[in-house]
């Protein structure tokens, strides 16, 4: 399984402008070479494999949003002039050629892939932590920090369908559909899972203090039976929607795995296979079946913001709040294995990212 890293780019020392592109960067005793893309100019939020894992999407604190073509790394579309502030999430509207952005700026924006040009844009009430599109490609989810919200919106046309106040206590920090476009699940800074019905718009699951901490980001399997929630009290948590048993014996936590506070996760097309990235650098694999961990990859050398996985398990993909540095190494750890590889791919950013709130120290 070889990992995708993305990257700030670097200045051209001759010309002053970004270096944009790919290319390998490992040393030969690296157990899996890493591929870094460069083209952003600040920190990456988001990333996504999409079109049968041929194209990558990533959106990043530049204000940007570049669609990428995964064999050769070039930049097949550049999606800028949309976002005045950072963008936080973005997602591709299944069959077709729209991406729909998320920002601090409050908007929410879809764009036509092929002219590059906004179709719609829409203004929310507060700051946009996540947004996700629905399986069947009808709607937008779009959480709010204002009034704890969830905005719910048509993907054609943009036009708000619902708005849910006061969905969460505090802050939302994700919001995801189930495949099947029944379910819209948020995570929120109360450490509580909210599950809304897109058909009797109801909130039918509410779990509460399903975290010691912030819950950072959740996911579906693609049967949307099982949803995983990754939290700042460094764990996973596996939680069994359709039979129900967390509500007597808890969510399954996979803990262990991170030294630091979870903020990304996502799992492969089939369910055997969840990728997380961390606060402490670093990217772990789960075997779903056994319930444990796999490999850990070290590369990053700052936050870990966000991970993907390609549909054969054969890629993986995470974003940092770093910038690129000389040399690039990949970095794993095997569990059978006692020694680690322990080789720096990326160089501290010049001052923290002092906009988002921070995790707890390690």
């Amino acid at each position: 399984m070889d990992p995708l890293a993305l990257d700030e780019a670097k200045t051209s020392e001759d010309s002053g402008e970004p270096e944009t592109g790919s290319q390998w960067e490992h040393e030969p005793l690296s157990q899996i070479p890493v591929k870094v893309l460069r083209g952003h100019a600040d920190s990456v939020s988001s990333c996504q494999f999409c079109f049968s894992d041929t194209r990558l999407l990533t959106g990043s604190r530049d204000q940007t949003a570049i669609f990428w073509d995964v064999e050769t790394g070039t930049q097949l579309m550049v999606l800028k002039g949309g976002h005045s502030a950072a963008i936080t999430s973005c997602c591709l509207v299944p069959k077709t050629n729209r991406v729909i952005t998320s920002s601090w700026d409050k908007k929410v924006n879809a764009w036509d892939l092929e002219t590059g040009k906004i179709l719609w844009t829409k203004t929310q009430g507060g700051i946009l932590m996540s947004c996700s599109v629905s399986g069947d490609g009808k709607y937008v989810a779009s959480a709010s920090d204002m009034e704890s919200a969830l905005y719910l919106n048509c993907a054609d046309t943009g036009q708000r369908l619902h708005y849910l106040k006061g969905h969460h206590k505090s802050t939302i920090t994700s919001c995801q559909f189930d495949a099947q476009s029944q379910h819209l699940a948020s995570v929120s800074a109360d450490r509580s899972i909210k599950l809304w019905d897109l058909c009797s718009h109801k909130t039918t699951l509410s779990i509460n203090s399903a975290h010691t901490n912030v819950i950072s980001s959740c996911c579906f399997t693609s049967n949307g039976q099982y949803l995983c929630t990754a939290s700042w009290d460094r764990t996973l948590q596996l939680w069994d929607i359709r039979a129900g048993s967390f509500r007597t014996k808890g969510g399954v936590q996979l803990k262990k795995g991170h030294d630091g506070c979870v903020s990304s996760c996502a799992f492969s097309s089939d369910a055997s296979v969840l990728v997380s990235g961390a606060y402490d650098r670093t990217v772990t694999l789960w075997d779903m079946r056994g319930l444990r961990k796999t490999l850990i990859l070290k590369g990053h050398s700052d936050w870990v913001t966000d991970v993907n996985i390609s549909t054969d398990k054969n890629w993986v993909i995470s974003s940092s709040k770093c910038e690129e540095c000389g040399r690039c190494f990949s970095v794993s750890r095997l569990e059978n294995s006692s020694s680690v590889i322990s080789k720096c791919v990326f160089c501290r950013l010049k001052s923290p990212l002092r906009d988002l709130p921070a995790p707890p120290p390690l």
